[in-house]
């Protein structure tokens, strides 16, 4: 029997198959994976120290590949004598990986190192770093703590409300409106993300688009294409708002940037604008042409519980 952290441990009774007792394998004793292993059960939430017997099995905490090994089709546990053999991994595991990129940034988003996480969520330092790096099924239990420790939802770290507004959670019963300064305002800006363009577009009506934009030099610059709608913000007055809902408190904040539009042309800056870019623009295609938002005015607002 070998294992790999976050592995869930069966123990099914002989006569039945029937599962008395499940636990994640939170820590390792030995580098190849044998017993014993740290053990925290589902039913009582503690870690114990287990020397697996002959009713005890593993379930990989992913679907056919093993840590350190090539994807393929899932090979059975070294089996070692008075044991029985491992219980095939999962049949299925939606989106890989996804659940580990979604707790990463929660993570960064919430200015928690891993290690602080990890104790937050009474894992193993190990797992956690490699839920956030490989495909992986961790247990429910796995995703309650992480969501508590992260402050948002199960749901959210599956990725449920994906294809749903933000906002809709009960409002709170005493929230507090206030007013950012503008240095909480470029301070919540960060250096880059999405946000969202209102400009006139060329019907004269007006739109709203999302684009992905980085701070430079106080200034807000994405990148887009001639002709297209966020285009149109070239040589106008326009406003640039970025916010994020914390679905789980009902909480958030927004902030609003206004000021004038202009294209990048010179050379030597459109260069180091791309050099120091973060991303790519997520909508694809061709878009090397830089828009510049130097903000006249910065607004922002924060909903908090009253008493906070």
């Amino acid at each position: 029997m070998r294992a790999h952290l976050g592995d869930q441990l069966v123990i099914e009774s002989p006569a039945t198959g029937a599962t008395r007792r499940d636990g994640e394998i939170v820590g390792l004793h030995h580098e190849d994976g044998t017993p014993p292993y740290d053990v925290r059960w589902s039913d009582t939430d503690e870690v114990t120290l287990v020397f697996p017997g002959p009713d005890a099995h593993l379930r990989h905490l992913e679907h056919g590949q093993q840590p350190g090994t090539t994807q393929g089709a899932s090979q059975p546990d070294t089996v070692e004598p008075g044991s029985v053999s491992a219980a095939p991994p999962p049949t299925e595991i939606p989106n890989p990986g996804d659940i580990g990129r979604r707790v990463a940034v929660e993570r960064h988003r919430s200015g928690l190192s891993l290690g602080e996480t990890a104790r937050r969520a009474r894992m193993s330092p190990d797992y956690l770093a490699y839920l956030e790096e490989q495909p992986a099924d961790p247990s429910v239990g796995t995703l309650i703590r992480l969501a508590d420790a992260l402050g948002t939802t199960v749901a959210a770290l599956r990725g449920g409300g994906i294809d749903l507004p933000p906002g809709q959670g009960q409002a709170l019963l005493h929230p507090q409106l206030r007013d950012l300064s503008p240095q909480e305002c470029r301070t919540l800006l960060s250096t880059h993300g999405v946000g969202r363009i209102a400009v006139p577009a060329s019907d004269g009506r007006p739109a709203v688009i999302p684009v992905n934009y980085e701070v430079v030099d106080d200034a807000i610059v994405f990148r887009t294409a001639p002709g297209s709608v966020p285009a149109a913000a070239v040589g106008k007055e326009v406003a640039f708002e970025v916010d994020h809902v914390d679905e789980a408190m009902s909480q958030g904040w927004s902030v609003l940037a206004v000021g004038p539009a202009r294209v990048v042309t010179e050379p030597d800056a459109v260069r180091e604008l791309t050099r120091r870019a973060h991303t790519t623009p997520w909508a694809g295609g061709e878009r090397e042409m830089w828009v510049s938002i130097r903000p006249a005015s910065l607004t922002g607002r924060r909903i908090t519980p009253a008493d906070e």
